[in-house]
Order: structure tokens, then C-alpha cells, then sequence
């Protein structure tokens, strides 16, 4: 990803924190993380985010979704004897359409990507509005969409090992590569 679509983004998450009326500082605005998974489709599978806290015990972070962009299927595995995250999201703005494992919904609001939608599994689907949340237990695949207006979460959880999340996708680097 360029470093440039890196700061056009950071700068539309910075807006969408100002809608749901969350302060960020200087210093924040310009952590902002920018993921891409590895797909170079970043506004149709990206997400945007900012990291408060993250200690052995509890993480704390808002992440932006923009409009249908979506977080792909995933699940927080165990790793030695950290038993996986737990996680709440809270969404502060927006409409977010979160998918778990459970009955499928006969019909889902999402818009699956066309880049790699037969790695989308689970269709149970949550609806979050603003001021609603939701917890998964460790070891939950999900995914989840923003709606047509953006979406700001905030997510609180156990330890967070992003970089060891188990994607559906096997195309997916968790980690971004940005370049001039």
C-alpha cells in the first residue's frame, strides 16, 4: 500500500472519529493503523484503527470501517496458555453488520466482496446501531461490514495479539506493507 493512500485514509478515520464524537490527539491521528490484509482492495477489505492500551490483562481500540469497507472472516486462536481474546465491540457510530458462527440469517445486509468471497463462511448475522454491542468468546469466527454510512467501534478485550489472528483467507498478511 502507498504511503499516500496511508494518509488519505488516516485522515478519513480521523474524520469519522470526529462524527461519533471521539478526541483523538496529534499524536493519534498519525498512528492511525491502515490495514489492507495484503489485498491491495483496501476499501472494500480494510479497516482502520487506533490501539489505546494492549496489556497482559486488557486492550482498548477504536477502529473505522468506511462505507461496505469490511474486517474479513477471522477468529482469535489460543496461544500457549492464553486460552484467545475476548472481545467486545461497541459501535459509536454508524450501522455495523457483524457475522458470527451460529444459524445462518436467511438474508444478511452485507455485501460480500467479490475479491475472495468463497473465504467468507459464517452468516449469523448481528446488527449493531449506535450505543449497541456485542461480545465473542475466544475462538469465534467472524467477520463484519460497515453500512453505507461508515461505522466507528469501539472494541474492548482481553490481550490482543493481532498479528497471530487465523484468517479464513489464506491470501491475507496481517500486517501492512506500506511503500513511497
Amino acid at each position: 500500500m502507498k504511503k499516500e493512500t496511508v494518509l488519505e485514509l488516516q485522515n478519513q478515520a480521523a474524520e469519522y472519529f470526529k462524527k461519533a464524537g471521539i478526541t483523538i490527539t496529534p499524536e493519534e491521528h498519525k498512528s492511525i493503523e491502515v490495514a489492507d490484509f495484503g489485498l491491495n482492495d483496501v476499501y472494500a477489505i480494510g479497516l482502520e484503527s487506533i490501539v489505546y492500551v494492549n496489556t497482559e490483562r486488557v486492550c482498548a481500540k477504536e477502529m473505522v470501517l468506511l462505507p461496505r469497507q469490511t474486517c474479513p472472516e477471522h477468529m482469535h486462536p489460543p496461544i500457549g496458555s492464553y486460552i484467545g481474546k475476548e472481545e467486545t465491540f461497541r459501535c459509536r457510530y454508524g450501522q455495523v453488520y457483524l457475522y458470527v458462527e451460529g444459524e445462518p440469517s436467511a438474508e444478511i445486509q452485507a455485501v460480500i466482496p467479490p475479491n475472495g468471497k468463497e473465504y467468507f463462511t459464517v452468516f449469523h448475522e448481528i446488527i449493531l446501531c449506535a450505543g449497541e454491542q456485542y461480545t465473542l468468546l475466544p475462538e469465534t469466527k467472524h467477520w463484519f461490514q460497515a453500512g453505507d454510512m461508515g461505522a466507528v467501534i469501539s472494541e474492548f478485550s482481553t490481550q490482543c495479539y493481532d498479528e497471530k489472528d487465523i484468517f479464513t483467507d489464506v491470501r491475507i498478511k496481517r500486517i501492512p506493507d506500506i511503500t513511497n
